[in-house]
């Protein structure tokens, strides 16, 4: 939850939002770039509301049906600083999905091993090239996304580098 928290709370620090604005954020500005999958909004801000991190004020235009506006609370501001502090000083491993497969390796057929190599290889390489595009693309107001983004790159280019030179020594 504590992922979740500081999603939720770091959203709101530049001001109030509707439910349907934060999961438009969620969806199409963090999850391709952090994949952080969130499976429902409301219950996550019913909490943190509970817990008084943020608020919920309920408003209304014309005809429409009431429209739910959250704002940070100062406790919630407070909470923010130190999920933010705890994680960047948070600091695990990283595993990667092939970590596993490269244990067995010894196993595996080496010109099988190869081709799938090469394989991801070549994903690791479209992926570059779209975040690359993603990158080009930004706009003056979403740079915020390119440390994100530049991050991403190191570490499939690093991928790269590190298949390739396993794939030499499989010869």
């Amino acid at each position: 939850m504590i992922e979740h928290e500081l999603l939720f709370l770091g959203l709101l620090k530049d001001g109030p939002k509707h439910g349907y604005e934060i999961k438009r954020l969620i969806e199409e500005e963090l999850f391709p770039l952090v994949g952080l999958k969130v499976k429902s909004i409301y219950y996550p801000l019913k909490k943190m509301e509970k817990l008084g991190l943020i608020k919920k004020d309920i408003g209304r235009e014309g005809k429409w049906p009431e429209k739910y506006t959250y704002s940070l609370t100062p406790k919630g501001d407070k909470i923010f600083d130190h999920l933010i502090t705890d994680s960047f000083s948070s600091i695990e491993r990283p595993y990667f999905n092939i970590d596993l497969s490269l244990y067995f390796l010894q196993y595996v057929d080496k010109k099988t091993a190869k081709r799938q190599l090469r394989g991801r290889v070549m994903f690791l390489k479209r992926i570059k090239r779209q975040l690359q595009t993603v990158k080009e693309k930004m706009q003056t107001s979403q740079k915020h996304l390119e440390v994100i983004l530049e991050h991403d790159l190191d570490l499939v280019e690093a991928e790269i580098k590190s298949i390739t030179r396993l794939m030499d020594t499989l010869a």
